[in-house]
């Protein structure tokens, strides 16, 4: 990829720089995250989105609460700050589980150096911190590239694909979930067109998978979400590939509103059905999709558009950030582990033990 989605700068006193999201495609500016504070507002704004990016995001805002602390602290009180700190990042935003995945890893790994280095500074522990959380990066670039590998072979050459929101590089700290298939499919010569759901009400395909791709060089073509069905129908659409926020014990995902739509509409022209995440995304202590917290967002972006009123004063508004796709309609899921052919949840059990 021509660009990193984010990026720790310095040492333990360094800074969060991450590609502002919001502003793309009509400018690309680069955010300096100083304060917890300011990343809590970076990630409920969707200034940075995406799963595995917001999980990536929450490890180094660790480091970033962590500086606050005057260095004469002890270990008891450095946690204690560190808890708090985390409490307060989960409320970013509810659906994404790599948030709260990055969170406890990050929880966990100061309280056991604590116990095992009691006597140790706090800028030792700062700095054990911010190598785990620069290793959750590089673990995340490492899942998408493997994701990109164990999904390519899906992507057929002279096939149509389609796609919803983004799940290319710009929502995770590599080159995406479910873009990755593509990208190491163009890598390898072959000939694809991609279809780009604009992905309402914030357009997130429109705005930055179509950005992406044209970077990439990929053949795309952006579509609004209700012209997804008479594709399909057109025999235009030989695949579906969408990203996932959480994925329940049973295989059921999450993923932005309008996946649950898309995969009814492939299942109803026998066009196969892929979600692609890493395993972090997994969340084996909810049985199904009827335990997912679904995010719902402000009114506003359904009522106004670019800033202007597009809906009547005091019109209701139902504004679900998310949807779940039943299992039983995804094809495989695409893991970096592997991929899941027709989910359930002992294949799923399986695969993360393994």
């Amino acid at each position: 990829m021509v660009f990193e989605t984010l990026e720790w700068k310095g040492d333990i006193d360094g800074y969060l720089e991450l590609i502002d999201q919001r502003v793309l495609p009509g400018r690309f500016e680069l955010l300096k995250c100083t304060t917890k504070e300011q990343l809590f507002e970076i990630i409920k704004t969707l200034a940075v989105r995406g799963a595995p990016a917001i999980g990536v995001s929450a490890g180094f805002g660790i480091c970033l609460a962590m500086q606050t602390l005057d260095s004469n602290e002890d270990l008891s009180g450095a946690i204690a700050h560190l808890n708090e700190s985390a409490e307060y990042l989960a409320k970013s935003r509810p659906t994404a589980v790599n948030l709260f995945w990055a969170l406890d890893k990050m929880k966990v790994c100061a309280e056991k150096f604590a116990a095992d280095k009691p006597e140790a500074s706090l800028a030792d522990l700062q700095r054990t911190l911010l190598d785990l959380a620069r290793r959750i990066c590089w673990e995340d670039q490492f899942s998408c590239r493997e994701i990109g590998i164990n999904g390519e072979k899906l992507i057929k050459d002279g096939s149509g694909i389609l796609t919803h929101c983004n799940a290319g590089a710009l929502a995770t700290a590599g080159q995406g979930t479910a873009l990755s298939p593509l990208y190491e499919a163009h890598r390898k010569k072959r000939q694809f067109k991609v279809y780009i759901d604009e992905t309402r009400p914030l357009l997130q395909g429109a705005r930055l998978t179509a950005w992406e791709l044209m970077q990439a060089g990929i053949d795309a073509t952006l579509i609004c979400d209700n012209m997804a069905g008479v594709l399909m129908k057109q025999g235009k659409v030989d695949a579906v590939i969408t990203g996932a926020d959480r994925i329940a014990a049973n295989g059921d995902t999450a993923n932005k509103i309008g996946t649950f739509s898309l995969s009814i509409l492939a299942a109803r022209h026998n066009i196969p059905f892929y979600v692609a995440a890493p395993v972090s995304t997994f969340d084996l202590s909810l049985k199904s999709g009827d335990d997912i917290p679904i995010e719902q967002r402000d009114a506003a972006e359904v009522a106004a558009f670019g800033g202007n009123r597009v809906a009547p004063e005091g019109m209701d508004v139902y504004n679900p950030a998310f949807d779940v796709t039943d299992a039983g309609d995804i094809t495989a899921i695409i893991t970096e582990k592997g991929v899941i052919e027709k989910p359930n949840t002992e294949k799923i059990a399986a695969l993360l033990k393994g």
